[in-house]
């Protein structure tokens, strides 16, 4: 694998459209960059509630784009699949996890503890989100052949299967 992933890719942009009504060509196909993919699981208990027959478990695909002019890109949210769309610092999105009236998706939390916001303690590299520019002009750090694997929060466990840890590995 080198980081092509054109069918992922060309799927992103339809599902930026169909989700936040961004308008296919806005954020081309080729501006996006894979990084790395995850395997994780989660009961929607926090929504439907302890015993949820509903859940995700799913290997996904990492990508970012960076967007030069926020201002120039269209965002009109689908209103069965997004609650709320901002702009937000590192620091107001860490201020924002810590509000536990705000509900974030398990694979977004994942993936921002993991590697956006990391302390680079687990790679040495810092985060992601601390150097945009080598992020998206290097592939320092790029994993094209890992599938990293993590349980969900705690509030996600359950549902009903009753399902507990999996893989052992969380945040």
């Amino acid at each position: 694998m080198d980081g092509t992933v054109k069918g992922v890719k060309a799927a992103a942009v339809r599902k930026l459209e169909h989700e936040l009504g961004i308008p296919v060509g806005q954020l081309p196909m080729d501006s996006f960059k894979f990084l790395t993919r995850l395997h994780y699981w989660a009961a929607d208990t926090v929504t439907h509630g302890e015993k949820s027959p509903w859940g995700e478990n799913e290997i996904d695909y990492v990508l970012f784009v960076t967007v030069h002019n926020k201002d120039k890109l269209t965002i009109e949210p689908h209103v069965d699949e997004v609650d709320d769309v901002c702009w937000v610092t590192k620091a107001k999105l860490l201020e924002m996890f810590a509000d536990k009236d705000l509900l974030f998706s398990p694979w977004f939390r994942i993936i921002a503890n993991r590697w956006m916001i990391s302390s680079g303690e687990e790679t040495g590299k810092g985060g992601w989100w601390d150097d945009l520019d080598r992020t998206m002009n290097t592939n320092v750090f790029c994993d094209y052949e890992s599938i990293h694997r993590f349980d969900p929060q705690e509030e996600h466990l359950g549902g009903g299967g009753n399902a507990g840890p999996l893989f052992g590995v969380g945040k």
